[in-house]
């Protein structure tokens, strides 16, 4: 329903304007206050980089996050990044994450972000905390990338990065709750780069697509193409679960049976297959009956009780045309002090 209202389809969206309203009221506020100063953003010794969003959902910015560590590694760069921690509690913040720092207490994309790159991770809701506790470990650190965080101004940043969703965009356009907008689209003008993930990009936005790998098991670590399991049931755990079966469709020619627990308000974490158990409560029981498992993002929650026939499929950003070298140019000489 929440995905129709937001789309517009729906004509309910506009018995929720006068939240929206009061919505835009605040956060237009909030983002005043810090450019006239008369509040203050702390800002870091190194060069730091938002990774965000303007609307609420999975906009595929995780991959977007590890491709840009990744390919800033690649140029030498020492990089860490901080997150908000979504979906984990730790005991104390700030949280800097180690091998064994689970997805409980960090969060599902920092712990994905911590083993997919090796760079150092630090969660804290007070996205500052988490940036001191890495440089105070990681002096060495030459810049910090944020995972979501454009709308936290209490930190001060040298460059802003949005990713949209290529085929939803903005929905109707209004701020949350009659819309998907945590800020209208006229922030873009401000940011310095726009990624679009799937669909057709404007004018001045950078194309990308998530190419999926081979599927990798989760007790062993063995890999292979999606193509050779036999007895799928697919599970998806991102923002857009319709974007994950998708990519699967890709990879096989054959129906897979999908289940989905969503971690955006458009899905409620329901499973499909007439099964539902208590937002964010699973346990091995509730999954068993599946013969394999091809999990997408948040295989990092269940890695700790996976069996032997438990897969997930790991995706890759690619960034298409000039501007991705560019942007990566760009970053490098931001990192170095240039």
């Amino acid at each position: 329903m929440i995905e129709k209202i937001w789309s517009g389809e729906s004509p309910l969206w506009r018995l929720l304007l006068p939240l929206s309203w009061l919505y835009g009221l605040v956060s237009g506020a909030i983002r005043l206050c810090y450019k006239l100063k008369l509040k203050r953003a702390w800002r870091a010794p190194v060069p730091v980089v938002v990774v965000g969003n303007l609307t609420a959902g999975g906009n595929g910015k995780t991959p977007v996050v590890v491709w840009l560590v990744e390919q800033l590694q690649q140029r030498g760069i020492r990089v860490g990044v901080v997150s908000r921690g979504y979906g984990g509690k730790a005991e104390s913040y700030p949280l800097l994450l180690s091998a064994d720092t689970t997805t409980a207490q960090a969060g599902d994309e920092p712990v994905l972000i911590y083993q997919r790159t090796g760079a150092p991770v630090a969660v804290s809701p007070v996205r500052s905390d988490a940036v001191k506790a890495i440089l105070a470990q990681h002096p060495d650190v030459q810049i910090i990338v944020t995972d979501d965080g454009l709308q936290h101004y209490r930190l001060a940043r040298d460059m802003e990065i949005v990713v949209i969703d290529g085929v939803r965009r903005f929905g109707n356009g209004w701020w949350l709750p009659a819309g998907p907008m945590r800020e209208r689209a006229g922030r873009l003008k401000s940011v310095d780069a726009v990624i679009v993930n799937g669909g057709v990009p404007r004018s001045g936005e950078i194309p990308m697509h998530l190419l999926p790998g081979q599927a990798v098991n989760l007790r062993t670590g063995m890999r292979c193409d999606v193509a050779q399991l036999e007895h799928v049931v697919a599970m998806a755990g991102i923002g857009h679960p319709p974007r994950f079966f998708a990519t699967l469709k890709m990879c096989v020619n054959r129906q897979i049976p999908p289940i989905s627990f969503g971690k955006g308000p458009a899905f409620h974490r329901i499973f499909f297959s007439h099964y539902q158990r208590l937002p964010g409560v699973y346990q091995r029981a509730d999954i068993r009956m599946v013969q394999r498992l091809m999990i997408g993002q948040r295989y990092t929650f269940f890695r700790a009780f996976a069996e032997g026939n438990w897969w997930y499929l790991p995706v890759d950003a690619q960034l298409s045309g000039d501007e991705p070298a560019k942007l990566l140019a760009q970053l490098t000489s931001l990192a170095s002090g240039n």
